[in-house]
């Protein structure tokens, strides 16, 4: 009679990142088999994005990552532009660097309540949701919504900034900078985190660069990749920033990355907030009805707080998208990796592992 037991680990579970499903099977408490299932979600993004129009289409792609949409409106927006051979202004750039950056420091706050919550740590996950809201707010008067913004616009943004909006923005800046070094001490220097993130999940930099890890997973084994950094995008390649890396490729290596990552995130929206510059935010587009693309094609990334996003945009003549395919850095951290990670690991490891590797369900059914 076999040893072996079952369980499904999701997708009501309070341990895994977003509907999705790890069938394990277990020995004793240790993981000797892991699959995972999605198709929980709502699926299909890229068929219903390709039977809209342009316009429409901005709608729906803030749906491909709930934690953190900007960086698909980005894709979508600037792959058009492209395409299209519309230009924004510098004023328009800043602004979209703003949102994403106000947009992955809320993804790390949330990735450390999701972690501190996975480990048991309990105040965590209630400070870092509180000060995650204070950003939501900012989001909420800038765009109108508090999650879903459907602000980064083909031809720039949707409307400009509030009166005193920046000034609203260093504040919670201030805030957040200030209180980091309470998170510094009460979770990442914290002896019992240390004990349950040090040599779980361990990466190897040849492995993440032959199957195309990305975002902290990648800089966790000691690689320097930021696509900020080597594909400049929007304003990127005029601001000053660092890439922070660390080389023990473990769980919490790639902690380190995302809390160094948020010093990076509040230094480079306080240089958007100095060199803000005047002018229009959105260029002169087409009509809706007159609005096409030609038959071309083009590839987009941005750096999300979970790695690399990709989009693949294929024009026909038409007012729709011959072609849109979505590579977010899910596809890769949920299957290639997280299957192989599990293994030998212990089922108390099982969140740990995949709250570090920032999986987004939806990012794998689109």
């Amino acid at each position: 009679m076999s040893d072996v037991i079952k369980i499904f680990h999701g997708p009501q579970h309070p341990g895994v990142t977003g509907n999705m499903s790890l069938e394990l099977d277990l020995d004793g408490e240790t993981i000797v088999r892991a699959v995972t299932h999605v198709g929980y979600l709502h699926r299909g993004f890229e068929k219903l994005i390709e039977r809209r129009t342009l316009i429409q289409a901005f709608t729906i792609v803030c749906r491909i990552c709930v934690p953190e949409p900007d960086p698909n409106e980005e894709n979508l927006a600037r792959g058009i532009e492209e395409l299209a051979g519309l230009e924004i202004s510098e004023r328009a750039k800043f602004i979209r660097v703003l949102v994403l950056e106000l947009a992955r420091l809320q993804a790390h706050l949330l990735w450390l309540a999701g972690q501190g919550g996975s480990i048991g740590h309990e105040v965590v996950p209630q400070w870092a949701i509180g000060e995650r809201d204070y950003i939501l707010d900012l989001f909420e008067e800038l765009t109108g919504g508090r999650v879903y913004h459907m602000y980064i616009y083909p031809g720039g943004v949707r409307r400009d900034l509030p009166d005193g909006f920046l000034d609203r923005v260093a504040a919670v800046l201030d805030q957040l900078q200030a209180q980091l070094p309470e998170y510094d001490r009460i979770f990442f220097e914290n002896a019992g985190v240390k004990k349950r993130l040090q040599g779980v999940g361990v990466v190897a930099a040849d492995e993440a660069i032959a199957n195309g890890y990305s975002g902290p997973v990648i800089r966790g084994c000691g690689i320097a990749r930021d696509v900020r950094r080597d594909a400049p995008y929007l304003v990127y390649d005029q601001l000053e920033f660092d890439i922070p890396t660390q080389t023990a490729g473990d769980a919490y290596a790639r902690a380190l990355v995302r809390r160094a990552e948020m010093d990076q995130s509040i230094r480079i929206l306080r240089q958007v907030i100095e060199q803000m510059p005047p002018g229009a935010i959105q260029c002169k587009l087409p009509r809706h009805h007159k609005f096409t693309l030609p038959k071309a094609e083009t590839y987009i990334q941005t750096e999300s707080a979970r790695g690399a996003f990709s989009y693949y945009l294929a024009g026909d003549g038409s007012e729709y998208l011959r072609r849109l395919q979505v590579r977010g850095p899910s596809i890769v951290h949920a299957f290639t990796l997280l299957e192989r990670l599990l293994i030998g690991a212990q089922l108390a490891d099982v969140a740990l592992i995949m709250n570090s590797l920032g999986i987004c369900p939806p990012e794998i059914e689109r």
